[in-house]
């Protein structure tokens, strides 16, 4: 049984090696698709999507992790209250 997991296992990895292996234009489009990534999430971030955190526990002369424990403690006091 554990034989014949490790033939389809592999006959499914090589049918696809294959595939990707003879695309022309698909590689092109892969190519695209990771550029595309990465200006999404390593550009664009570093501009659009500062370190609020950071920002914010230094405005409060405090360490990051004092920060985030403070606002949770007060998120869960005021969820009580309402």
């Amino acid at each position: 049984m554990r034989q014949k997991m490790k033939h389809i296992a592999k006959r499914i990895f090589t049918f696809y090696a294959d595939g990707f292996r003879e695309m022309k234009l698909g590689k092109i489009l892969w190519a695209i698709i990771a550029i595309k990534l990465f200006i999404m999430f390593a550009i664009l971030k570093v501009f659009f999507f500062p370190d609020t955190t950071s920002l914010q526990s230094k405005k409060m002369h405090m360490d990051e992790k004092e920060y985030i424990a403070q606002e949770l403690i007060e998120r869960m006091n005021t969820g009580e209250n309402n």
